[in-house]
């Protein structure tokens, strides 16, 4: 799957050097950095599209969304849903996560559970945050998970 940037289209190199390149710049200009990384999912058709943010968050000066999408077919369970959104934003913090601790940027992973027991959603809320706390990152969820609940959202 390709990287893209909102108004700028296809990212033709891996997304770590990408990465790389707009921390240092950032770093450069003394600037605060961090980085979330989060999946929305919806339905569309006779299967869901995916899609998953990284969001470079610079502090006083908004941030910089990268994304990828992918549409996979088949009807899918909410929970087990919610668990492959889950699933697919921890893939990419765990590759971006040595490049983050090299330069000492905060990561946080972001799901779009709400913590409101009336919501489906909810139904993955433990076995997701265990996951993400498992492997060792910061996560939010709704209201707090951002790149997952208004950026991949708006993707979707």
């Amino acid at each position: 799957m390709e990287w893209k940037r909102i108004h700028e289209g296809k990212i033709n190199q891996p997304i770590v050097e990408y990465l790389e390149e707009l921390i240092e710049k950032r770093l450069s200009e003394n600037k605060k950095v961090r980085v979330c990384v989060g999946t929305d999912s919806q339905r569309h058709g006779r299967g869901y599209k995916y899609a998953t943010v990284i969001v470079l968050v610079t502090e006083g000066n908004g941030g910089i969304m990268i994304y990828r999408t992918e549409y996979i077919k088949g009807k899918i369970a909410v929970n087990e849903r919610m668990l492959n959104e889950v699933n697919k934003s921890m893939e990419v913090a765990m590759e971006i996560c040595p490049l983050l601790d090299l330069y000492e940027v905060k990561l946080e992973v972001h799901a779009d559970i709400n913590t409101d027991p009336i919501h489906e959603s909810n139904k993955a809320l433990k076995s997701a945050v265990g996951y993400i706390q498992g492997m060792g990152y910061e996560f939010k969820v709704k209201p707090d998970a951002f790149s997952a609940s208004y950026c991949a959202d708006k993707l979707c």
